[in-house]
């Protein structure tokens, strides 16, 4: 398992989940958009980058609601 660490030291698995080719089509398949094929979810193509998700993980910032509602439960 090869990981990267983000700008926020968070360690990143290198993989198809974490990558910003990533597409799911309506069928749950995964396709990587980069290289147009269907692939399975620990496919890593040398075209890999991170996800703007996972860049940002570790950032802060963010706040849990409670579902359905607008009121904060963690800050």
């Amino acid at each position: 398992m090869e990981t990267v660490l983000n700008q926020y030291h968070i360690r990143v698995r290198k993989w198809c989940a974490s990558c910003e080719h990533k597409e799911v089509d309506n069928e749950g398949t995964r396709i990587c958009s980069g290289m147009m094929l269907k692939v399975p979810q620990n496919f890593i193509c040398p075209k890999w980058q991170m996800s703007d998700g996972m860049k940002n993980a570790g950032k802060g910032g963010g706040v849990v609601r409670l579902i359905g509602t607008t009121e904060v439960i963690i800050h």
